[in-house]
């Protein structure tokens, strides 16, 4: 199979994709035309099927469908120009070649969750995590698999557990390096406030957002979801919750990055670097693997607008 990732202009690819979102348009002079995502695990090309015949068979928008076609560049980025495509038939393609996923070892990454839900000493906080990460059915079935993002950062199976596990980890060593941290708090904090992904985006391989994802928001959610927990334990403090929920809705950082809270407390201002570090590093990392391998300039990251630079082997 030949990897998104490794198209060059010019190739003929033909091959079994993943149909993640299709259109029927119109061009300025009323010819109907196709326009497609195609997806593997290595990325999602665009796709245009500009002959509409004999030779485009009939197919849906999720469907894992064979593809004939030339890769072409279109204002500086590469598409797929397809004229024939059927539906696949089981058996032909694999699962895993149009999903990407961690590099981590998911059972690990979530004994790491359990290990830090054990090591808390408050006991309500312990309980909370334990309703959520422990009891919580919809959780326990989706938190090895599911995404953090749909692109940005860890926009990949397991990506949401790797994230939730790193932001925790980098919470814990720095809850020890500064006064007034309640380290607690603060970890459970970072195991909390991406949770609501488990309801805001739909699993692989479509990776979408749900209709909650769209109306709602993760922040919401995951507040939604902690109070929910939080009532089923006896004499929950409501301080304790309120300053949960403060971390949940500020780690964004700013208003205008859509949190509804800016940090107002010491464990909110660490999580929301914590957790903008994390995302932003791995955006960074992601990016270097996907450019040129022996280019020691990689290209235009349009998220940081700049050029980025590979510095290993100095």
């Amino acid at each position: 199979m030949k990897y998104i990732e490794d198209f060059k202009e010019g190739e003929r690819i033909v091959g079994h994709y993943f149909c993640k979102q299709r259109q029927s348009l119109k061009t300025k002079s009323g010819k109907n035309y196709l326009s497609l995502k195609l997806q593997d695990k290595t990325g999602v090309v665009d796709t245009k099927v500009w002959e509409l015949n004999n030779d485009i068979s009939s197919f849906d928008e999720k469907d894992v469908i064979k593809i004939d076609g030339e890769v072409v560049a279109f204002q500086g980025t590469l598409q797929l120009r397809v004229t024939k495509i059927r539906k696949s038939q089981e058996g032909e393609y694999e699962n895993k070649d149009f999903i990407p996923a961690t590099d981590k070892d998911v059972d690990s990454l979530f004994a790491n969750i359990e290990s830090i839900i054990a090591s808390m000493s408050n006991v309500y906080i312990k309980s909370l995590l334990e309703n959520i990460f422990l009891k919580d059915e919809k959780v326990l079935s989706n938190i090895k698999t599911h995404s953090a993002a749909k692109t940005f950062h860890h926009g990949y199976m397991g990506g949401l557990i790797e994230h939730l596990v790193s932001v925790a980890q980098t919470c814990d060593f720095l809850s020890g390096k500064y006064k007034f941290v309640n380290r607690d708090l603060l970890v459970a904090g970072a195991l909390l406030h991406d949770i609501g992904k488990i309801h805001e985006l739909s699993s692989f391989p479509d990776n979408d957002y749900t209709d909650d994802g769209e109306l709602i928001g993760h922040i919401i959610i995951g507040v939604e979801m902690v109070t929910k927990e939080a009532s089923k334990i006896d004499n929950f403090p409501q301080e304790l919750l309120s300053l949960i929920k403060h971390l949940i809705i500020s780690h964004h950082g700013e208003l205008e990055y859509g949190s509804p809270q800016t940090p107002k407390t010491i464990e909110a201002l660490i999580l929301h670097n914590a957790d903008d570090m994390d995302a932003k590093i791995k955006s960074f990392e992601e990016f270097l693997v996907k450019g040129e391998s022996k280019a020691t300039w990689v290209g235009y990251h349009t998220i940081f607008k700049r050029n980025i630079r590979k510095s290993g082997g100095v």
